[in-house]
C-alpha cells in the first residue's frame, strides 16, 4: 500500500469538518436578519461589547479602571543600551584575542547584542580584548595577568 506525501497541492479538510459561515444581517429570509441575532437594545446589542472580538480594553464594569487608579511614575529611556555581562572566567576559557565576534562564536553573547566584561572570576593567561566595554576592575585584572585592553 503506497502512501501519498502530503503537500499544499493535495491538502483538504476532513469530510464534514468545514461548515459555511453564518451570514448574519442579510435580510428576513436568512433567519438572522434585522437585529442579526443580537435581540433588541441592551449592551449586548451594541458594537464593541461582548462576543468574539468584542469588549472594551480595560473596561471594568464601570468602576475606575486600574490604568486610571494607579499613579504614573518614572521614565523609560528609549535609547537605553542593554549590555550582556561576560565574566573574566569566561574570557579565560576562550583565551587569545577576544572580540565581539569571538564572544558570539563561543555562545556567551547573543548576536547583535553588545557585551561588557566584568571582573567576575580570575584570569591567569594573557588575553587581548578588542572592541569591548570593560569595567575598571576587570581591566586591572587583565593587565595584571599580562594582557591588554584595546578600544
Amino acid at each position: 500500500m503506497a502512501t501519498e506525501k502530503i503537500t499544499l497541492s493535495n491538502l483538504a479538510p476532513a469530510p464534514g469538518s468545514h461548515r459555511d459561515r453564518k451570514r448574519i444581517g442579510r435580510g428576513p429570509g436568512s433567519g438572522k436578519g434585522k437585529t442579526a441575532g443580537k435581540g433588541h437594545k441592551g449592551i449586548k446589542a451594541r458594537a464593541g461589547h461582548h462576543g468574539p472580538g468584542g469588549g472594551k480594553p480595560h473596561f471594568e464594569g464601570g468602576q475606575m479602571p486600574m490604568t486610571r487608579r494607579i499613579p504614573k511614575r518614572g521614565f523609560t529611556n528609549p535609547f537605553r543600551v542593554a549590555y550582556q555581562a561576560v565574566g573574566l572566567a569566561d574570557i579565560a576559557a576562550i583565551g587569545g584575542e577576544i572580540t565581539p565576534e569571538a564572544l558570539v562564536a563561543a555562545g556567551l553573547v547573543p548576536k547583535g547584542r553588545p557585551a561588557k566584561v566584568l571582573a567576575n572570576g580570575e584570569i591567569t593567561g594573557a588575553v587581548t580584548l578588542r572592541g569591548l566595554k570593560v569595567s575598571a576592575a576587570a581591566k586591572a585584572k587583565i593587565e595584571a595577568a599580562g594582557g591588554k585592553v584595546e578600544d
